[in-house]
């Protein structure tokens, strides 16, 4: 399908590299043995379904998010940007012009096949499963919270890393280091934690909670731990306005929430294809996408 709104980008269509993947929301590229051309289109899946309408700029913001966030927590993990741009790597002028503002250079590394997620709050599929026995991901947790509830510190739940189409399984620690190694896990768990706990005191101050969020990471020829993916983004995380949060209902969140609740009320089997979505749904999505980056970003 091809956009009908000239700004959005729903394929990056890049013939002068080789795909090597098309995920979710990001287009892969091979740039040469070292490195890869990342390219985050307007793409949006709910459901574990790719929708065929776009989020006007929603790759450019997730993007420029992602950018702040490695910047910003670099001292804690180094991460997979380089010095290379864009027009580095690409000889098409109008396929550099299509994808400047949503692409980046990055290392090429042997990603982790978990994704580290930590939380803050009790919500989401943690809330699920604290209801029926007390734990999220095998962590026992205090009788008595409520959904939304901060918990007394934030957990870090892993997950398996699913292909596109299929679902996360949540997993417990022990088992993350079955996959992994218990030495590189205890070291995904504690930077994640970091990484977590930074970035929420931060975001606090800008008005925004971070209930909870996922990482990604690879490892450099040396072994070295490497952030990828993105970071921190709304597409990553579960954002909440701090000023009208209030525990025992679910907050709204700075994401593609409005699009879930509409998908709710249709007659759909949540199975590909998924439907068109209303140009006023779509604008609302992006209005929170870009809130989210004028609110972190700001000085």
């Amino acid at each position: 399908m091809s956009n009908s709104n000239p700004n959005t980008l729903l394929h990056a269509d890049i013939t002068s590299l080789k795909c090597l993947h098309r995920g979710k929301v990001r287009d892969m590229y091979e740039v040469d043995a070292q490195h890869l051309l990342i390219v985050t289109t307007d793409r949006l899946s709910a459901f574990d379904v790719i929708l065929p309408t776009p989020v006007p700029a929603k790759g450019e913001i997730l993007n420029q998010l992602s950018d702040f966030w490695f910047e910003k927590m670099a001292h804690i993990v180094p991460n997979h940007t380089t010095n290379l741009s864009v027009d580095d790597v690409l000889s098409n002028q109008a396929e550099r012009d299509r994808v400047r503002s949503r692409a980046i250079v990055v290392q090429r590394l042997q990603p982790l096949p978990i994704e580290a997620i930590v939380r803050g709050y009790l919500i989401g599929s943690g809330w699920k499963e604290y209801q029926h026995n007390g734990k999220v991901c095998g962590i026992e947790l205090p009788q008595g919270l409520r959904l939304a509830d901060q918990l007394p510190q934030p957990i870090f739940t892993p997950s398996t890393k699913a292909d596109v189409g299929k679902h996360d399984e949540n997993i417990d620690f022990e088992r993350m280091c079955g996959i992994i190694g218990e030495d590189l896990a205890i070291q995904v768990r504690d930077v994640s934690l970091k990484l977590y706990q930074e970035a929420a005191q931060y975001a606090l101050k800008q008005g925004i909670i971070i209930a909870d969020t996922k990482f990604e990471f690879g490892l450099d020829k040396e072994g070295n731990l490497v952030q990828i993916d993105e970071s921190l983004t709304p597409d990553s995380s579960r954002f909440w306005d701090a000023a009208t949060y209030q525990p025992e209902i679910s907050p709204p969140s700075f994401d593609k929430q409005i699009i879930r609740d509409w998908l709710e009320t249709l007659d759909w089997d949540k199975q590909a294809p998924g439907p068109e979505i209303p140009e006023d749904i779509m604008q609302k999505t992006a209005a929170k996408y870009r809130e989210a980056l004028t609110r972190l970003t700001q000085a």
